[in-house]
This record gives C-alpha cells, sequence and structure tokens, in this order.
C-alpha cells in the first residue's frame, strides 16, 4: 500500500490510519511519502514531507523539478505492479496527478480529505469522477456534493475528533502550560508552514500588544507548529510547541489563521477571529477561482459567519485587536455568540474513529477484510 501525504497536516492524519492498517493486518508493507508521524507508525518514506510542502500558486514553481522527479519514480513504481493500492491524504496538487497516473497504471485510488471542490469549482469534481476510485470525505457536506458528481464518497467524520475525547478541560489544560486559572489568554496562530509564518507573526504580534493595552496583566501565546520553527528574538511573547489542542482550551480567545486550525478552534471551544495573508499573484488567481463567500473552515462548515474573518489587505493590527477584544470579555454578546455557532459546528463533524473507518475502507478496497466503520447516520 503506497501513502502520499505531502505537507505536515497529511502527515498528522495519514498517520493513525498506518497505525491502524498495522493492528488489524501486522503484516501489511506500507510505504509512503510523510513525515515523523508516519514513519513512527509503520510507513517506510520514500520522501520526507518537509521537503515537498509548499503553499500558492507562485510559491509552487520553484518546486516543479522535485515534483515531477517524485511522480515519474512514483507512476514507475505503480507501472511495475508494486503498488496494491494508492491512499491520498490532502495535498491536491499533487495527489490529483497522481491518482490520474493510478488510474493509466490499473491501480485503485483512496482519496482521504480530498481536495476542496466546493471552494473551487466543478472542474475538479470531473477529475475525482474520472480518477478516484473511492473518496473518504471529513466535511458533513461533502458526501453528498461528491456522490451526486458520479464518486463513491463517504463521510468518516472528522480526524479532529479521534483526539476530542483526550482534551482537557480549562484549568488542566491552563496547569500543563504553566498560566494561572484565573489569566487572560490570547492565543496565536500564525501557520504551519514558513510562508504562513512569514505573513502573519509580525501582524498578529501587533494586534495582541494593541489589546494588551487595553487588557494589563493579558497573557499572550503563539502556537509553533510541529517542524515549524519561529525566531524568539522576532516574537515578543512566549512561544509554546505544546499541542494546538492544549493552547485552544486554555486560551480565552485567539487570533488564528484560516484552514483546520479553525475548526480546532470549535472542537475545543475557543472564540477566534480568521485572519490570511498570502502572495500577490496567489491572492488575484483565488479571486477569480475560489467560489465560496469564507475562508474559514468554521465558516464554510456553519454556512454563515461565526468568527470574524479578515483576508490579505484587510489583515491589520488594529482590526484584529477590535476583532478579539470583545471575545476576551466574558460577558460580552459576541463571545456568547460565538460560542453558541462553534457548539454548532463541532455537532457536524461527526463522530471519532475517522482514522479506523479509512483503514477498514483500504482493507476493503484490496480484498483484505470486510469494513467495519462506525455508522454516522446521527451526523449526516
Amino acid at each position: 500500500m503506497l501513502f502520499v501525504a505531502g505537507e505536515a497536516s497529511g502527515d498528522l492524519h495519514a498517520a493513525p490510519v498506518a497505525a491502524e492498517l498495522h493492528r488489524r493486518v501486522p503484516d501489511l508493507p506500507l510505504v509512503g511519502i510523510g513525515g515523523e508521524r508516519m514513519r513512527a507508525a509503520g510507513v517506510s518514506l520514500l520522501a520526507h514531507a518537509e521537503d515537498l510542502a509548499v503553499i500558492g500558486f507562485a510559491e509552487v514553481i520553484a518546486h516543479i523539478p522535485r515534483h515531477w522527479r517524485l511522480l515519474r519514480t512514483l507512476r514507475t513504481r505503480m507501472r511495475e505492479g508494486r503498488v496494491g493500492l494508492l491512499v491520498l491524504v490532502d495535498y491536491p496538487g499533487f495527489n490529483m496527478k497522481l491518482a490520474a497516473a493510478a488510474r493509466e497504471a490499473g491501480v485503485p485510488v483512496l482519496y482521504y480529505i480530498t481536495p476542496q471542490v466546493w471552494a473551487w469549482g466543478a472542474k475538479r469534481l470531473a477529475e475525482l469522477a474520472r480518477t478516484v476510485t473511492r473518496a473518504a470525505v471529513i466535511l458533513p457536506f461533502e458526501e453528498e456534493l461528491l456522490r451526486s458528481h458520479g464518486i463513491a464518497a463517504t463521510f468518516v467524520g472528522h480526524p479532529l475528533l479521534d483526539g476530542a475525547a483526550d482534551l482537557p478541560g480549562r484549568a488542566a489544560a491552563r496547569a500543563a502550560l504553566g498560566l494561572g486559572a484565573d489569566a487572560s489568554v490570547l492565543a496565536l496562530f500564525p501557520g504551519s508552514r514558513m510562508t504562513e509564518i512569514e505573513r502573519h507573526l509580525e501582524r498578529f504580534t501587533a494586534a495582541a500588544r494593541l489589546v494588551a493595552a487595553q487588557r494589563p496583566g493579558l497573557e499572550v501565546l503563539v502556537s509553533v507548529a510541529p517542524g515549524a520553527r519561529i525566531d524568539p528574538l522576532r516574537c515578543p511573547y512566549r512561544l509554546v510547541n505544546a499541542s494546538s489542542t492544549l493552547i485552544w482550551r486554555a486560551a480565552d480567545a485567539a487570533i488564528s489563521k484560516s484552514g483546520t486550525s479553525t475548526l480546532e478552534a470549535a472542537v475545543a471551544g475557543c472564540p477566534l477571529v480568521v485572519a490570511y495573508r498570502t502572495g500577490r499573484v496567489t491572492y488575484a488567481l483565488a479571486r477569480r477561482l475560489v467560489t465560496i463567500p469564507h475562508i474559514g473552515l468554521v465558516n464554510v462548515v456553519a454556512g454563515r459567519m461565526v468568527a470574524p474573518e479578515f483576508v490579505q489587505a484587510a489583515v491589520q493590527p488594529a482590526a484584529l485587536a477590535a476583532g478579539v477584544l470583545p471575545l476576551l470579555d466574558h460577558r460580552s454578546p459576541e463571545r456568547a455568540r460565538q460560542l453558541e455557532g462553534l457548539a454548532e459546528v463541532r455537532s457536524q463533524l461527526g463522530q471519532p474513529g475517522a482514522a479506523a473507518r479509512v483503514a477498514a475502507l483500504a482493507l476493503e478496497m484490496m480484498g483484505r477484510a470486510t469494513p467495519t466503520p462506525s455508522p454516522l447516520e446521527s451526523v449526516r
């Protein structure tokens, strides 16, 4: 079985699937592209995700030769009959090309965490229908959308929920981070990629300074994602390498880049403002292609603006500070409304057990087992 997860988030979600596969079928050989979590789960790495992770249209250009070399290597592997099943995890720019190569080689494809076709229009829906054998989707509306375009899709629940039962309470999270029980805590989530950190960190910390000026004694934490590096000389606040979910639990409110981290906020029940900046070329192209009104996944799932959003030029310290200040006040109507919306989003994400459901689908496709995923009728 060949796994391909080309960045840190894919490595995070692919690893428990690999671990579950090894638990069920210990002798099943797993190879792939991923990170240290996948390696620890028993996947023999052909390439490391750190060498591949890029973001944005313009930023991809410099990495094209490396990607094409790897694509040729994997295509050869599939043509030689050395792959029984291709499991793709997110990373659509590369993985959609690999899915097409797998179809040509007669290799079945299971795509876990499919491209965000609901944001980018119908072109990739047709492409998915041509190249993907099964799709394991993690957002509640994706199953019906993909099935309506002829794609065999199964909603497996969001993988964030697999760790939700082990989330500490607010007091325990604060104790683990050395925070006072009554402290006012603001968390900053600038991103996991260096390009994201470069574009967000300075503006996020400037916003935190403005908030701190109005809330004396404010504690500010900056989440450092696994594999990311932030120079302490560039950041006036405490850098925290702990689990992001622990930080979400401890914080009263947060400023976060868009993406999966906003769903972590919903799971943890932490109010936030969402911000995102990218390169000028990437943004100009995205404005032409993106077909949805929101960028934060928490707002996409809700179908409305639960958390305030600030995009590109609107990501200004004063605006971020003004947006997050009322969320730090436990008596404010803004905080109460957002907490209600976050709870609504959390209820739509399914039930824990996504990794086990994906592993069951993979083994079924290889003819190794009958799938036994937990039913999700209650969340559909």
